[in-house]
């Protein structure tokens, strides 16, 4: 399955709601780095139900989340209303933020931006919305461990089955040289530290049952899958994954390496 393919996928069906639970350390992290000021107007790009955005706005910054997923943006206004944050939620993508030029102070995205199919056009649409002092700070997973592992035979498994075109591969957002590329043409210098996330369970099994019943992406797979009869052996691949790379032995514990990226603008 194509990077394009995936953007392509709504992300309003499953629940995402578990995949933003088991990622909101990850979103902590992204806004801790951000080191936000009081009144700073930010944008999150491919905000989901609004963790990173929530975050912000608890810090007293004025925030846009802007995502494609309809339901998990009603997610997100519903929770802000809930805690009176001043955070508004608006559809759109990465390559198409629907703020004026150099509204922004902050562009953040936890695990966002990875998904956009088109990552120069992304880049430029960031430089567009950012105001001259203004800064970029993302998260991307390294390309290693079983959370990969099971997320590339599930791409592979459904572009066998639809017989679609590998594409390009998706643009490394975990690379500093391959972001200096992107993002050093439109004035911007770049930083990375890596991180870890700890996803946990009762056993493999249960973990997989949940991320199978929930994650979009793992439901828009299904879906595929099922009617071919391929589903169950798809399944067990990823459960032989998980259960060889499983680090607690009498429960479940995995650990994934990502990366958070900070871009300045030059001065």
């Amino acid at each position: 399955m194509s990077a394009s393919a995936i953007a392509a996928i709504d992300w309003s069906i499953g629940n995402y709601e578990h995949t933003a639970g088991q990622l909101l350390a990850g979103a902590r992290v992204v806004v801790d780095r951000a080191s936000l000021a009081v009144g700073e107007r930010v944008v999150d790009i491919g905000c989901g139900t609004g963790s990173a955005a929530l975050l912000a706005a608890q810090r007293g910054a004025s925030v846009t989340g802007v995502d494609p997923a309809l339901r998990l943006l009603e997610v997100a206004r519903a929770r802000a209303a809930a805690q009176a944050l001043d955070a508004t939620f608006e559809p759109g993508h990465a390559a198409a933020v629907p703020i004026a030029d150099g509204e922004a102070d902050v562009a953040l995205s936890a695990f966002g931006l990875i998904f956009a199919p088109d990552a120069p056009a992304a880049a430029a649409e960031l430089a567009r919305v950012l105001a001259p002092s203004g800064r970029i700070v993302l998260s991307a997973w390294m390309p290693e461990g079983a959370l990969f592992e099971v997320a590339r035979v599930g791409r592979e498994a459904v572009a066998r089955a639809l017989a679609t075109p590998a594409g390009p591969p998706p643009f490394p957002w975990h690379d500093s040289d391959a972001l200096r590329d992107l993002l050093g043409p439109h004035g911007f210098t770049v930083t990375t530290d890596e991180h870890r996330l700890t996803f946990t369970g009762r056993s493999p099994r249960e973990h997989l049952n949940a991320d199978s019943a929930n994650h979009p992406l793992a439901v828009a797979a299904r879906s595929v899958l099922e009617p071919l009869g391929e589903a169950d052996a798809v399944y067990d691949r990823m459960l032989s994954i998980y259960e060889a790379a499983n680090e607690d032995p009498a429960t479940f514990r995995i650990t994934s390496r990502y990366v958070v990226a900070t871009a300045h603008r030059r001065r």
